[in-house]
């Protein structure tokens, strides 16, 4: 019987990747990377820990062009050689980037609107746009042998289209990046409050809540938050906030910021 396997090796402003995949008898059939802010090093150390390896990595997706998830994008394409599926529109940034070019170029692939069919059709991905300030930010809904996954790593604010996906969804990852005291009274210029907290920045604390009890149906099964900030942020304050929108059987679990989580079968 197949599993459905999910670990974060960091979500945050120092970096943000994660790996979702199939195990069918204790190994993995499919598997997709998340996002390239940890390095291949890192990476290959990460996954060692969990019993995988990058073999099991057959692609990587991109959320969006901030730093903070494509630093190691690069590096991962020329040690991976696999291929980097993301929109239009990032496929043309990330092409003329001069930090990725050399290597994005030959891995670089076009994810079409609607269902797209990756790992040989074991995994299902379609990409919705979400509000944040980079080029293009996109969050996925996938299928994994039909078990239903939604990750949003930065959204300014929780939308219609997001709704709709997590509302079907078995799990969800969501960002909860800030305590809105906390950014209020922290050390952040006025300006760059304003650029978190306005629509198109991050998601805080008490929104994540408010999403959470929105999408929260009979079949959701597991909400992870994550992208917590370093400065407006605890995890004892994400959990705090969202465990009321979730009946206690469900599990809700604040992801690390710098270091691995635990690969979690869901």
């Amino acid at each position: 019987m197949s599993k459905i396997k999910f670990q974060s090796f960091s979500s945050g402003s120092c970096g943000n990747c994660y790996f979702i995949g199939i195990e069918d008898e204790g190994k993995i059939a499919a598997g997709l990377l998340i996002d390239a802010g940890v390095g291949p090093r890192s990476l290959k150390k990460h996954l060692a820990v969990s019993g995988l390896t990058p073999d099991d990595i057959d692609a990587i997706l991109v959320t969006h062009d901030h730093m903070d998830h494509v630093r190691s994008l690069g590096t991962l394409c020329k040690y991976l050689k696999k291929p980097v599926w993301t929109t239009q529109t990032l496929h043309h940034a990330l092409t003329y980037s001069p930090f990725y070019r050399d290597w994005f170029a030959p891995c670089g692939k076009v994810l079409g609107e609607g269902w797209n069919s990756l790992c040989g059709g074991r995994i299902q991905v379609q990409w919705f746009e979400l509000p944040h300030d980079a080029t293009q930010t996109v969050g996925y809904a996938m299928l994994l042998d039909g078990f239903r996954f939604v990750l949003m790593t930065d959204l300014g604010r929780f939308t219609p289209q997001a709704l709709a996906f997590c509302s079907q969804a078995d799990s969800v990852v969501i960002e909860s990046n800030y305590d809105r005291y906390m950014l209020a009274h922290g050390p952040y210029t006025e300006a760059l409050k304003q650029r978190i907290s306005q629509g198109h920045g991050h998601l805080s604390n008490d929104e994540c809540a408010e999403a959470i009890r929105a999408f929260d149906h009979e079949g959701l099964r597991s909400v992870f938050l994550c992208h917590l900030s370093d400065h407006n942020n605890t995890p004892e304050l994400a959990f705090k906030t969202s465990r009321p929108s979730l009946p206690p059987e469900k599990r809700l679990v604040p992801l690390p910021r710098q270091i691995p989580s635990p690969l979690f079968e869901l």
